[in-house]
């Protein structure tokens, strides 16, 4: 799937194919304190949105607000449930929090600078997927967090069905949900940028997702 357009404060909309099933309006956060340090930050709960970050969820109220939302999920992290709440006025809509769309866990990397998070800790070596096992201790696999992230959209495609659902979560788990509503395999997860406060617009057809959970969670990428 191509850009169509790249707009002030990382703004990114995918385009929508013509077809029926469920639109998801995946959100990454906006900017955290610890992005702004430079720090990891996975589960760590403690991270709050920056004035910037506060701004970049006030610009995702003028993206959605006219887009006959119908529900509004997030993760239940800090930085995310935030930007959700910002969001949950303007939508007339409850946040309904979900802890499969938490960030990678990164054990004990959690706290420390980025540098620290070396690719056979990470799997991943410039922007590409090697190793979907590796493990940070404490932390989780990429093939842990695709898993998750594909079990929600899996449930949520049969509770959501033909509406239109916002999901607030976390740059890794943007990148595992598009990889999995592409029909693509947790080794072929893109390693893109993701900027704080981006919109991704994907349509899903329901029918399409048990051939999705088949194929993926029997790929190479599985336990």
């Amino acid at each position: 799937m191509a850009h169509s357009a790249v707009l002030d404060w990382g703004f990114i909309v995918l385009p929508m194919d013509q077809h029926t099933g469920t639109t998801l309006w995946l959100v990454r956060h906006g900017e955290s304190t610890a992005n702004a340090r430079g720090i990891v930050q996975g589960h760590d709960d403690s991270p709050d949105l920056t004035l910037r970050g506060r701004l970049q969820a006030q610009r995702l109220v003028g993206i959605l607000r006219h887009r006959s939302v119908d529900a509004l999920y997030s993760s239940d992290l800090r930085r995310a449930l935030r930007t959700a709440n910002v969001l949950s006025n303007p939508l007339g809509l409850p946040v309904q929090t979900d802890r499969a769309l938490r960030e990678r866990g990164f054990g004990v990397f959690e706290g420390g600078p980025l540098s620290a998070l070396r690719p056979e800790f990470t799997g991943i070596c410039h922007d590409r997927v090697e190793d979907v096992h590796a493990r940070p201790v404490g932390g989780e696999s990429l093939d842990d967090v695709f898993r998750r992230a594909g079990e929600f959209i899996g449930w949520l495609l049969l509770h959501e069905v033909g509406r239109n659902v916002v999901v607030v979560t976390h740059g890794g788990t943007v990148r595992a949900i598009r990889a999995y509503c592409a029909g693509r395999t947790v080794d072929e997860l893109a390693w893109d940028h993701v900027p704080n406060g981006s919109v991704w617009r994907i349509r899903v057809q329901p029918n399409r997702n048990d051939a999705f959970q088949k194929n993926q969670l029997q790929s190479g990428g599985s336990r």
